[in-house]
């Protein structure tokens, strides 16, 4: 192959000194032809096929080839065709004698032909995109998987993020109403991939059926939904819109703010007391990325976010009740199953239709319009959440199942009530248990704090019983001095006073005389 100097000099002779073709062959010592193609191109051509190069071995073979990654459009990702397993399958079913590298060749060019493109979009402001993302962080010492929520302004690359312990209906509400917190406003459309959070179901014209608390979110804060082509899941297909030129991005999700928090404000892993300490860390990193500007951007982030922020919608006075609502029945056992955990309720409502409201943080059951319970929330699987104030009228009943009553185990009660139950045991035997249960249940209805100072004071006045407890909080929470009856007492020490009388009088004042 001639250079790109001869090229040139070989162009100047004929075209600028006038030299003919046959002159300009004898000076540069090079064919007539080869001058020919000089003054046909400015630069070197290369070699051109007239015609596509023979491959009779794998030519007789390509519309299997093509038939085979057709068919893998509608396979799972990871159970298609690699190149090397059509070539075992092509020798193996079609007795192909040719080598494992043509046939690389080919499926690589033809998988090049069939991949897909995308428009550029543009992002106009007060629009936005949520996805969720998995990462790892230590919690409380505890190495574990988590979920964040992700909300991103396309025309800012502006976003949110907060860390939850699972992808439920829930954290996807909550996550909402954090973000339009944070920004201070509601976007006038928010883009989904086809979440099972929010669509319930696609019909055949791919109209979604959103959830139910979906719908309600949406109504509550009146933004429009759009959502991305079917089969695009968490991970596949979503655009990288922190990266993205001008507000353009090569397709509408938000796989970019996702995969920009784990790489850089999960980056090392974080190792935090609670979930509420890592979500403060992401808000943080969120409000410093506001200073960035990113390439082919005259302005931050912050800057642009203002156009965003002017052009979100009004808030409602209060944000939506962020919680996974479910009907269920109360057990034999006072217990209520939400999302593979038991929870329990006051004995009283066993076997009664209850409704539960599962939030991020607690499990609420309702019964009517009373709400019977409360717990914190349990990530586990088959966990058992106990309240031992739900058992003690029931323990009064059955004071036998006292000691091995589950939901009291590891109950920690100050000493001083186990000191006060072996006295009352001691003095009353069974019946004193009962009174034990009494006092307990005194926890219903007063503070636990109250409950431990007159159970260390009736211990110090000797007077071991329910009632003795109950007129010491009573007297502490009305500030004003106990009486009690000790009558109800009998080996309390007693003290006796003799009437005075005159000789005695008369005797003290001699002795004083004297």
């Amino acid at each position: 192959m001639f250079s790109v100097e001869l090229y040139g000099r070989v162009r100047h002779a004929c075209h600028v000194e006038g030299l003919s073709q046959r002159e300009a062959a004898r000076r540069f010592g090079i064919h007539r032809n080869t001058v020919r193609k000089m003054l046909a191109f400015s630069v070197p051509p290369g070699y051109r096929r007239t015609k596509p190069p023979l491959r009779p071995k794998l030519d007789a073979v390509t519309t299997i080839i093509d038939a085979l990654l057709e068919a893998d459009r509608t396979a799972p990702p990871k159970q298609r065709h690699t190149a090397k397993r059509i070539h075992e399958r092509l020798r193996a079913e079609h007795g192909f004698a040719g080598g494992y590298t043509i046939v690389k060749d080919y499926v690589h060019e033809r998988r090049a032909r069939t991949r897909e493109v995308f428009v550029p979009l543009a992002h106009p402001p007060g629009h936005a995109q949520v996805d969720f993302g998995e990462a790892v962080a230590v919690i409380e010492g505890v190495r574990q998987k988590i979920h964040f929520f992700c909300l991103d302004l396309p025309h800012s690359d502006a976003g949110f993020a907060k860390a939850y312990p699972a992808e439920r209906t829930e954290a996807f509400l909550d996550g909402h109403n954090a973000a339009f917190a944070f920004l201070g406003g509601v976007p006038q459309s928010i883009l989904y991939d086809n979440t099972a959070l929010a669509v319930a179901r696609i019909l055949g014209d791919g109209t979604r059926q959103r959830t139910r608390s979906f719908a309600e979110l949406q109504s509550h804060y009146l933004f429009r939904d759009r959502f991305g082509r079917p089969g695009k899941g968490n991970d596949k297909g979503l655009s990288a819109s922190l990266t993205s030129r001008r507000g353009i991005g090569r397709s509408p999700m938000v796989e970019g703010l996702v995969g920009y928090a784990r790489r850089n404000f999960l980056v090392p892993i974080p190792a935090v007391a609670s979930f509420a300490e890592l979500n403060a860390h992401l808000e943080q990193r969120c409000l410093e990325r506001l200073d960035h500007r990113l390439r082919g951007h005259a302005e931050s982030i912050g800057e642009r976010l203002m156009r965003d922020l002017a052009a979100l919608q009004a808030r409602p006075a209060m944000p939506y009740e962020a919680c996974e609502r479910k009907a269920a029945r109360v057990s034999a056992l006072s217990l209520v199953r939400y999302d593979r955990n038991d929870y329990s309720v006051p004995t009283a409502y066993g076997h009664r239709a209850v409704l539960v409201k599962g939030s991020v943080e607690e499990v609420v059951i309702a019964c009517g319009a009373e709400i019977i319970a409360r717990h914190p929330r349990s990530y586990a699987r088959e966990d058992f959440v106990f309240d031992p104030l739900h058992y003690l009228a029931l323990l009064e009943e059955k004071v036998g199942a006292l000691d091995q009553a589950a939901p009291l185990q590891g109950w920690a009660l100050p000493e001083a009530f186990t000191t006060l139950r072996r006295l009352l045991e001691a003095r009353m035997g069974k019946p004193g248990k009962r009174e034990y249960v009494q006092v307990l249940r005194l926890i219903e209805t007063f503070r636990l704090e109250d409950i431990h100072a007159a159970v260390r004071e009736a211990l110090r006045l000797g007077a071991i019983g329910f009632d003795a407890v109950k007129h010491l909080v009573l007297c502490r929470i009305e500030r004003r001095p106990p009486k009690l009856d000790l009558t109800a007492y009998p080996y309390l020490p007693r003290v006796t006073v003799a009437t005075t009388s005159a000789k005695a009088y008369m005797t003290l004042l001699g002795g004083t005389a004297a």
